[in-house]
């Protein structure tokens, strides 16, 4: 399971927000062994006013917040980290210097999925990877 939480400003989400989706998508597909139909995501445009960051940035600063079972290894989750920042950057131009991400690992027995604890489901896919 990986729940996707992305902070931008809303004139960067208005011009990007598929071409992002698709690519934090792919890399979690790539890099996690992740099922096609698994896309959680949620996009929060926030107003400037809203959204404080250091001046170097740049305008196209987005946080990327990756909540997910524990499991997965340090190169599984490096390779994760190294492949958003080179997709979003192909299919966005958003540079590296402007996205940050977070992930947050979390035991199956603290999630509810589907009406059940997510440690009794059975998933379809490998965590372990």
């Amino acid at each position: 399971m990986a729940q996707v939480v992305v902070y931008g400003l809303k004139p960067t989400f208005d011009a990007h927000r598929a071409a992002l989706s698709d690519a934090i998508h792919g890399a979690i597909m790539k890099t996690l062994d992740y099922p096609i139909e698994k896309r959680f995501q949620r996009f929060i445009a926030l107003d400037p006013a809203d959204f404080i960051y250091p001046e170097d940035r740049g305008p196209h600063y987005t946080i990327i917040e990756i909540s997910m079972f524990e499991g997965r290894t340090v190169s599984a989750k490096r390779a994760l980290i190294s492949e958003l920042f080179a997709r979003i950057e192909s299919a966005t131009g958003i540079p590296p210097h402007s996205v940050e991400i977070t992930i947050t690992e979390t035991p199956q027995l603290n999630w509810g999925i589907r009406g059940q604890n997510a440690q009794d489901l059975s998933l379809g896919y490998q965590v372990n990877v």
